[in-house]
Order: structure tokens, then C-alpha cells, then sequence
């Protein structure tokens, strides 16, 4: 039996795959502030859904993963969990090799493999919800990196202080300015168009050194309450660029199990 795990902030969702093709039982649980608790719940958990027998986990963990891919070294909504040697842990508890990868890296991995960046040959994925982040998947691998992408973090400004692109379009960037959750904003409120202009931007330098020929684009700021794809692909159309053309930009597909069609396409590759 193969075991998927996508631990978020709130949330960690955990699946069993007895073909590494689809999904055969899906468990949700509350995230545990601390890492022993939450070690311990994963490895109940892998044994309760494995059975005799776990074959493989793979793990997409919400923050920055070490460059051995073994440790999460630090989780900004999770400090809890800075150092946790996942890995080693449940390796040594399960007898079961054990993948960890960054949770978008992940959610970009199945929608690449299972959703709306099949067939895409460099798929770039983005997430604007609390935060902004994404990952470049090229021919359905996560591309080579030393740590996890980090584009939220791209400077928007030419002064050292200058605003990161999480800065000014993330749920939780929103929530301080109008201080109220920005789901309760109204569908016509100017700052989803204000927001779908500075998702241009950062689309726009995602291509610069990406290149990819598909952006999917997920996260709680980019539903229908919220940044409109098809705004900010026209604002995307009318900034200065060298290459011709701009990838296609579609929405997500897999909603809050993007995370495990991930873990699932992780074992694939690895086998």
C-alpha cells in the first residue's frame, strides 16, 4: 500500500493508493502545533490506512525543505516543526522509503500529472492564497532546485525595501489592508483589479526565467470572488516582453487534493 500525505498550516490530508493511479480513502485531520504530536499522528495513520504492509510514503510539507530533501528545516505557519527530520523518523518507524517535497512543489507535480497542466511540456504552478508561491514542473518532474522556489518572494520595486509580490497580493497582505478576510470583499470591489495588474507582473517575470508553456493558477484569491484570470491575462498581454507569445493561464483543477494527486505522481516517478 502507498501512503500520500499533504500536511498543511490548519490541515493534513492523508491517502492510500494501491495502484499509485488512484485514491482509495482519504483521511483529514487537524495539523498538530508540535512535531512529536504530528510525527506521531502520521505514522498512526500511515498503519492505520497501510495495513501490513506500507510500501512507500510521499510527503509535501509546508515549507523550506532541506537540500537533501530529508528535513523540514523551517515552516513559517508551523515553527513547531522547524527541524523535523521527517524522513528518518518515519523511515525508521514504517521500514518504508519516505519522500518529502514542498506542498506547492507537490500540488504543481499532480496537476501536472492528473490536472489542468496535462500535457504541458514546462508547466510553471502558482498559488495566491494566505501566501504566493509556486514551482516549475518540466516533461512531469519538479524541477532541479538547491532549496524550494520561493517566486512570492520576487521584489516588486527598485529600493531595498521594495514590496515581494506576497507582499501585496497575498490573502493575508489583503486581510491587514482592508482589515476583514478578502473573500468578504464584494465580487466588483476595484482592488481585484488593482491585484490582477500586479499578478500580471509577477507572471510576466515568471516567464522571464521559466519560460513555461502553461501557468496554472490556484489558491483561495483566485476564485470567483477574487483575481480574475482573464484580467490579469490581459494585463499580462499589454507588458512589454520579448518572447511573442504568453503561456496559457487556466485555473487549477484539483482543489484541496492537489496535494496527494501529487504525492501519488511522486511515487510514479520515483519508481
Amino acid at each position: 500500500m502507498f501512503i500520500v500525505v499533504d500536511i498543511g498550516g490548519t490541515k493534513t490530508r492523508v491517502a492510500r493508493s494501491r495502484d499509485l493511479e488512484t485514491l482509495d480513502q482519504t483521511v483529514i485531520v487537524a495539523t498538530p502545533k508540535d512535531y512529536r504530536s504530528g510525527r506521531d499522528r502520521l505514522i498512526a495513520l500511515a498503519q492505520e490506512l497501510g495495513g501490513e504492509r506500507v510500501e512507500a510514503l510521499a510527503i509535501g510539507a509546508p515549507g523550506v525543505i532541506s537540500r537533501d530533501r530529508r528535513m523540514l528545516m523551517h515552516a513559517p505557519n508551523l515553527s513547531g516543526w522547524d527541524g523535523a527530520a521527517l524522513v528518518d523518523d518515519l523511515q525508521h518507524v514504517l521500514g518504508a522509503p519516505v519522500i518529502l517535497e514542498n506542498d506547492t512543489a507537490m500540488v504543481g507535480l499532480g496537476e501536472a500529472t492528473f490536472g489542468a497542466g496535462r500535457g504541458a511540456t514546462i508547466l510553471a504552478y502558482v498559488t495566491v492564497s494566505t501566501g504566493v508561491n509556486g514551482a516549475r514542473i518540466v516533461d512531469g518532474v519538479i524541477d532541479h532546485a538547491i532549496f524550494n522556489f520561493e517566486i512570492g518572494e520576487q521584489i516588486l520595486g527598485t529600493v531595498l525595501d521594495a514590496p515581494t509580490l506576497e507582499d501585496l497580493v497575498s490573502g493575508h497582505a489583503i486581510g491587514e489592508r482592508f482589515g476583514a478576510p478578502p473573500e468578504s470583499l464584494a465580487k466588483d470591489h476595484p482592488v481585484w483589479d488593482e491585484l490582477a495588474r500586479i499578478v500580471a507582473i509577477g507572471l510576466h517575470n515568471t516567464v522571464a526565467y521559466w519560460s513555461p508553456d502553461r501557468f496554472v493558477i490556484g489558491g483561495s484569491m483566485m476564485k470567483e470572488v477574487g483575481v480574475s484570470i482573464d484580467r490579469t491575462r490581459s494585463a499580462l498581454l499589454l507588458l512589454r516582453r520579448k518572447n511573442p507569445t504568453i503561456p496559457d493561464i487556466v485555473h487549477a483543477s484539483l482543489g484541496d487534493l492537489g496535494g496527494l494527486w501529487g504525492g501519488l505522481a511522486r511515487l510514479r516517478n520515483k519508481r
